[in-house]
């Protein structure tokens, strides 16, 4: 054990992340539990939640860990860490913490205690191909086609979708001049940025459209690519 980790071991605390303005900033990437859900947490259930070690660590700034819930203290969570931490030597498995109900991130029910049922919401972790500078929020889509699928490879968890998806024409000068390439992410991390196209998403291949600034929406493109 280093010198950092018995630094942090001894004079190390930690903290927990409130996981909703991340998920208010990426909506289609990051879900949080609805209320009802986090409503029907009882002792037995495990909830996940993000922890913080400070000071940081040498490899993860924080940590998504496991609490077995032991008690419901209005709307505090009391319970045991489940998780042995990779890089926190401040915190250890089974030590005893609280997790405010709203900072739960996930939730895995205890065995015969079946939560409400919701139906899953649909998720967006398809792959596309992307100007930088709509990944980045740097421009709005302005152009979007779909094609026979041609990226990844058949081991790849999440296919692609077929969707490339570009910039103004400006921001993609740009991203040019600066070397910046397009990138190949999920399709979620595009929305997040700018979802004004989610109601094309499942055009058939062959679909293109263009941005049109009077009629302010996108009007079908006979040109693909």
């Amino acid at each position: 054990m280093g010198l950092g980790d018995l630094h942090s071991r001894w004079f190390g605390t930690w903290s927990l992340d409130d996981p909703r303005p991340i998920a208010a900033s990426a909506p289609y990437t990051f879900c949080l539990p609805s209320q009802r859900l986090l409503d029907a947490v009882r002792p037995g259930d495990l909830v996940k939640a993000i922890f913080r070690p400070k000071p940081s660590n040498r490899n993860y700034d924080a940590e998504r860990m496991w609490v077995t819930v032991a008690q419901l203290k209005g709307d505090q969570l009391i319970g045991e860490l489940a998780n042995q931490p990779f890089d926190m030597p401040q915190m250890k498995q089974g030590m005893s913490v609280t997790v405010p109900l709203n900072f739960v991130i996930d939730i895995d029910w205890a065995e015969g205690h079946v939560g409400p049922f919701e139906a899953p919401s649909r998720e967006y972790w398809d792959r596309c191909m992307v100007d930088d500078c709509v990944s980045e929020g740097r421009s709005r889509v302005d152009y979007l086609y779909r094609e026979e699928p041609d990226l990844g490879c058949d081991e790849d968890r999440y296919p692609d979708s077929g969707w490339r998806i570009r910039g103004t024409d400006e921001a993609i000068a740009a991203d040019e001049a600066a070397d910046r390439k397009p990138v190949y992410i999920a399709i979620g991390a595009v929305l997040n940025q700018d979802d004004s196209w989610i109601h094309l998403i499942d055009e058939p291949i062959g679909s293109s459209f263009l941005w049109d600034d009077a009629r302010g929406k996108y009007e079908p493109n006979s040109s693909v690519g």
